[in-house]
């Protein structure tokens, strides 16, 4: 059959089809190939032109082809890829993240936030000597066993009951997982009181998702687990360089022990982060530890010099005065446009989240927790982002990413947008 000239896209996902299990790489919606990006938009093979509020899932928070971040890694690539050893950059941008983040006092990089995650969870199971993990139902921490066990359940349990959200994980890493309700300091007291001396670890998005931890409750976090000797993992892989420059322990004043960082300090490049205290960093040397204390880690790719230098270029760009000024003000001009367009088609809708990541939650009542989110109006959802991305706007199912390159046309055409699927959805109610 010959290639449809019109719609080349057409013949590029049948070869994915041919070649991808379910015809993608499992990240978003299979059905759009993106052919190019540059500053707050994207292209896809046709040609269709998007507002981006996906980027890349997060990390390309001041836009695509940044041009201070291409000539970084210009600059960089005849001087070598990757030496699977240290390397200058490498060390810089360490560096940079002990001076930024509150609990850095060491880093070790890795390619992924979901391996900071893990390396994060081994880490506190080897300096605490003890097996179970405490998570909250909801919280996204990668894919490893631990973090697939209550990320997104269907058939609601009993807490502290965890749910593996994959097929091929072990039976027993069931009964090393402890899940609570995001943000309920009695169930979550309670459960550390009945597992007391047994919990190596608690890991916890300090902005679960898109929904904002309430007065107090990350506070009580620090010190119930500071007082049982228990690691805090903050995981902000999102959040970090996000929120604010120095991450949610900068916006919400509460330092973890440890920190899982990705997306914003590779500058669009493969490379993410644990950090932490000296004391638990320590396991990663095996000279300070010893061979029973000895956390193992290596990574092909672990601090390469491209991702390094796109990393740094990015921070430097955010340190600028007003950077975060502008971005909250992107998003707040999208959440005010939101209330505005639903509030005047008569749609009940909930804006969730903070101005730098939020999302519109088709629901009547408050959402404090992941069961709040799940009893939302899925089908209002589906048709909502249908909608946006018919009128040119790619967002990620869940969320809007928020960033620095959208400038006046493209918050003018994501409130356009808006306003249309409103008033469509409006009549269709």
């Amino acid at each position: 059959m010959p290639e449809d000239q019109s719609n080349p896209q057409s013949a590029i996902l049948e070869r994915a089809r041919r070649v991808l299990p379910a015809g993608g790489f499992g990240n978003y919606a299979a059905d759009v190939v993106i052919a190019r990006g540059d500053g707050g938009r994207v292209w896809d093979e046709n040609g269709v032109e998007y507002v981006d509020l996906l980027i890349g899932s997060g990390p390309m928070l001041i836009g695509h082809s940044h041009p201070e971040v291409l000539e970084a890694v210009r600059a960089q690539l005849p001087l070598g890829q990757t030496f699977f050893a240290n390397n200058t950059r490498g060390i810089e941008l360490a560096e940079q993240i002990v001076g930024d983040m509150a609990c850095a006092e060491k880093v070790r990089f890795v390619s992924t936030g979901g391996e900071a995650d893990m390396y994060a969870i081994r880490l506190a199971r080897a300096h605490t000597g003890r097996e179970k993990i405490f998570k909250f139902e909801g919280g996204y921490h990668g894919m490893s066993d631990h973090a697939l066990m209550s990320l997104a359940p269907q058939v609601m349990v009993n807490f502290p009951v965890a749910v593996p959200d994959s097929a091929g994980i072990l039976e027993h890493v069931r009964d090393t997982t402890i899940v609570a309700p995001w943000a309920d300091p009695e169930v979550f007291v309670q459960l550390l009181d009945e597992h007391d001396g047994e919990i190596a670890g608690v890991i916890i998005e300090p902005l679960q998702r898109i929904i904002a931890p309430p007065d107090g409750w990350l506070e009580l976090v620090r010190a119930e687990t500071a007082k049982r000797g228990i690691v805090l993992i903050f995981d902000e892989v999102v959040t970090g360089y996000r929120l604010a420059y120095g991450g949610a322990q900068e916006k919400y004043g509460v330092v973890p022990d440890l920190c899982t960082l990705g997306k914003i300090i590779g500058g669009g490049f493969p490379l993410a982060a644990i950090a932490g205290s000296d004391a638990i960093m320590a396991h990663f040397d095996k000279a300070l530890v010893g061979p029973e204390g000895f956390t193992f880690q290596v990574g092909t790719l672990s601090g390469n010099p491209i991702a390094a230098v796109a990393g740094l270029a990015t921070m430097d760009v955010l340190r600028r005065p007003g950077a975060y000024d502008q971005i909250r003000a992107n998003g707040q001009s999208m959440m005010d446009a939101a209330v505005a367009a639903f509030g005047k088609a008569g749609i009940p809708v909930q804006i969730v989240g903070d101005t730098t990541l939020f999302e519109l939650v088709f629901s009547d009542r408050p959402v404090r927790n992941y069961r709040d989110v799940l009893k939302s109006d899925k089908a209002a959802e589906g048709r909502y982002n249908e909608l946006m991305r018919e009128r040119g706007i790619l967002k990620p199912p869940g969320k809007i990413y928020t960033h620095l390159a959208l400038g006046s046309e493209e918050l003018a055409q994501v409130n356009n947008a808006l306003a249309e699927t409103a008033e469509i959805m409006g009549r269709e109610a």
